[in-house]
């Protein structure tokens, strides 16, 4: 089995790097490739692992990802950096096991062009004023549903709402279910603005348009990592047909997780 090590600049990571690499190649059973790995493990965090994605983005449904965290508590990192020798045991025992979850394609069409730019996102997408406030139209399935106005819009995916999103009041929805969801950032509600106020969850038959108004400068993100600064004339929402598959060695429960990261309190029932 074919593997590649994708890891931040971190000490700590680039020594579990060495020793992940001396291992793979003490193997009969695993080899280093990094231009098409059967499986990319991420050292790091779960920024790392979102690197790694958009790094493996054109082969991303031809491989499984593992993540190792060397700092913090990761979301989407199973292994610490001191099991090494345990997740190759896993490794040379792969028998394709694994867990996907669902990913976001976000189509833009811009003013200055007829060119379409179609990207993925495994977290979420914003859309943000490079200053003051956001106006734009919202659809649903073609169908306007509010003109908003505030300092922008949050759209993710299940697994990408336990990260920006939660922070800015989404609800966490489990990676099982095949949705997005809309949440505002900071909008404005008063006599004369109006939205609708909570998050939007929006089925898998459904997609979510935004027109923003041309007369500003909306700025569009992917994970974090700001996409154009090119006049946008829409934005186009809606589940990708494409998975990102974990590769699942162990099973930790979704809402385990989400109690390790954010309560820090064991449960067994859960």
């Amino acid at each position: 089995m074919k593997i590649a090590i994708y890891s931040n600049s971190g000490e700590l990571s680039k020594r579990v790097s060495v020793k992940l690499k001396q291992r793979i190649e003490q193997s009969q059973r695993l080899e280093i490739d990094d231009l098409s790995p059967d499986i990319v493990i991420s050292v790091g965090g779960d920024g790392t692992l979102l690197s790694a994605f958009h790094h493996y983005i054109e082969i991303i449904d031809q491989v499984r990802l593992v993540g190792i965290h060397t700092g913090h508590l990761g979301f989407y990192t199973d292994w610490r950096d001191y099991e090494v020798d345990e997740l190759i045991n896993s490794l040379e025992n792969d028998n394709g096991q694994s867990e996907t979850y669902p990913l976001l394609e976000i189509t833009t069409k811009y003013l200055d062009g007829d060119d379409t730019d179609v990207v993925l996102a495994l977290n979420e997408s914003t859309i943000k004023e490079i200053s003051g406030t956001l106006t734009a139209d919202v659809y649903i399935k073609d169908q306007k549903f509010e003109s908003f106005r505030g300092d922008g819009l949050c759209i993710s995916t299940p697994s990408g709402s336990t990260a920006y999103n939660k922070s800015v009041g989404g609800a966490i929805i489990n990676p099982s279910l095949k949705a997005l969801q809309v949440s505002e950032i900071a909008s404005i509600n008063n006599r004369v603005f109006r939205t609708l106020g909570s998050p939007l969850i929006i089925s898998p038959d459904e997609w979510v348009k935004i027109i923003p108004d041309i007369h500003k400068k909306a700025v569009l993100t992917c994970d974090q990592q700001v996409r154009s600064g090119r006049p946008i004339k829409s934005i186009e929402y809606k589940i990708a047909e494409k998975r990102v598959a974990f590769a699942q060695y162990r099973h930790t429960h979704f809402w385990q997780r989400v109690n390790n990261a954010f309560i820090g309190v064991q449960d067994d029932s859960i």
